[in-house]
């Protein structure tokens, strides 16, 4: 027989249970915390507040109707009285009088049956349309009460017997007031739960604003220590619970700002280190290359790719001595009035391959340090040269207060996913893990990036109109 282990069985097994997502549970994410406090807070409120006037409502009703129905009732019982007087004494003429009488406003109906004919006074109804209990109970001489609605208006029905057999006094009271009354009633309570509603959610975004500024300051001084300020610190609290935070991240700042320094320094002691035995191999490499037509074809092979290794590490040491120093903040007495069009047109002048810069408008002078500077340019363009196909354009413009630099180049351009990575260090985009000669060593942008942020700038690269990449700097100006 075919089983659960053999070929044509088929396992019976348990219906298996499909979770539906919660379309408010998704919403409600998407809130952020502050609005989820304010949103709390106004739940909160309003359900407090309609509770309480709910029950206000309820006890407020009931007590003016009830008032209301006790003064009809007594009112009719007197009324009843006085017909039943005027039925004894006989008199057709004193009972319509006594009826006219007893209707007094416009709106209250009076009603007396007897003989299975009705006589009315007061405002005209017909009596008909009164609910059909209610007038098989007053025809069987049961007093009866009830609120309906006759010809648009509220009223109060009472009906009594009267003593003759078969007679019946009915009264209707109008509750047009005590209807207005409810209504207005009802409408500052609505009023109130909304007001209370918009209360609860500004005390929860106010509340939320104040609960949540430590972590808006946590969280802006981490983006500034990831973004290289080491520096940045939270102010000390007395608060209990905060206090520990604050404490932790100050802690874990100055250990990671002890440890970049530690790294920096060793990194510029082994570069200085190496410029020794760095030099040594250059000039061995030197001699060896002019006599590399006495050599053999091997090992002429041999001492030119030792040549171009032994200068490719000749730059990553003078790039990592320079990334040392990019690490330390800018001394202030190194700081000088520069004209950015002139750094430009020198080291524009210092390579034959770079088109003449162009001045657009007239850019202000920067205050900064003229080395560094100096740097910023040079790398963006021996960039452009050895990895974006040559330089195409050089601009210096002027806007408002900002220096522009544009760099444009012929080649590829750069993918948007690159565009921020190519300017951390030992990036080098798609050349990662190529050896030519041209490679870089990764640090140039890296530098660029670093000698701007200290210079309170930005860098970044965009697509050049009609193919290629365009690196811009903006640095602040200080006027002529």
């Amino acid at each position: 027989m075919p089983g659960p282990d053999r070929p044509g069985g088929r396992v019976q097994g348990r219906p298996r249970m499909t979770v539906r997502p919660r379309p408010w549970r998704g919403a409600w994410a998407k809130l952020t915390l502050r609005r989820r406090v304010a949103v709390a807070f106004a739940l909160v409120s309003m359900v407090v507040t309609g509770l309480l006037a709910a029950a206000t409502w309820n006890l407020a009703s009931n007590y003016l109707v009830a008032q209301r129905e006790q003064s009809a009732t007594r009112q009719a019982s007197v009324n009843v009285l006085l017909v039943e007087e005027a039925l004894r004494s006989g008199t057709t003429e004193s009972l319509d009088d006594l009826l006219t009488g007893l209707a007094g406003g416009p709106d209250t109906t009076i009603a007396l049956r007897r003989a299975g004919t009705w006589t009315t006074s007061g405002r005209q109804v017909d009596l008909a349309a009164l609910p059909t209990q209610l007038r098989h109970l007053a025809k069987q001489g049961v007093p009866v009460r009830q609120r309906t609605v006759s010809a648009g208006i509220p009223v109060l029905v009472v009906a009594l017997p009267v003593y003759e057999d078969g007679a019946v006094y009915l009264e209707m009271f109008p509750l047009s007031e005590l209807d207005r009354t409810l209504r207005f009633l009802s409408a500052v309570l609505l009023a109130g739960v909304a007001v209370s509603a918009v209360l609860g959610f500004t005390l929860g975004s106010w509340a939320g604003r104040r609960a949540l500024r430590p972590l808006g300051e946590l969280t802006d001084a981490a983006a500034r220590v990831a973004a290289g300020d080491l520096a940045a610190r939270l102010p000390q609290v007395d608060d209990a619970e905060l206090g520990p935070l604050v404490e932790t991240f100050n802690d874990t700042a100055d250990a990671l700002q002890r440890r970049v320094q530690r790294d920096v320094q060793f990194a510029g002691n082994v570069s200085h280190e190496l410029r020794s035995p760095l030099t040594t191999m250059i000039n061995a490499v030197a001699v060896l290359r002019r006599r590399s037509a006495d050599m053999p074809s091997a090992a002429s092979q041999a001492v030119a790719l030792l040549d171009a290794d032994v200068h490719r590490f000749r730059r990553m040491v003078i790039d990592l001595l320079e990334i040392s120093r990019a690490d330390r903040e800018i001394d202030e007495r190194d700081l000088e009035r520069c004209d950015v069009q002139e750094v430009v047109a020198h080291s524009v002048a210092e390579r034959e391959s770079c088109p003449p810069a162009e001045v657009v408008g007239v850019p202000p002078l920067v205050l900064a340090d003229r080395r560094r500077l100096d740097r910023v340019v040079c790398n963006l363009l021996d960039n452009a040269g050895n990895h974006g196909g040559g330089v195409t354009r050089v601009a210096v413009i002027g806007r408002d207060q900002w220096v522009r630099l544009e760099v444009d180049d012929g080649g590829p351009g750069v993918p948007p996913a690159q565009r921020e990575q190519i300017f951390e260090r030992f990036t080098r985009g798609d050349l990662a893990g190529s050896r030519g000669e041209d490679t870089g060593t990764g640090l140039g942008l890296a530098l660029v990036a670093q000698h701007v942020a200290r210079h309170h700038g930005r860098v970044w690269v965009e697509d050049r109109p009609g193919g290629g990449a365009r690196f811009v700097v903006e640095l602040p100006g200080i006027g002529s």
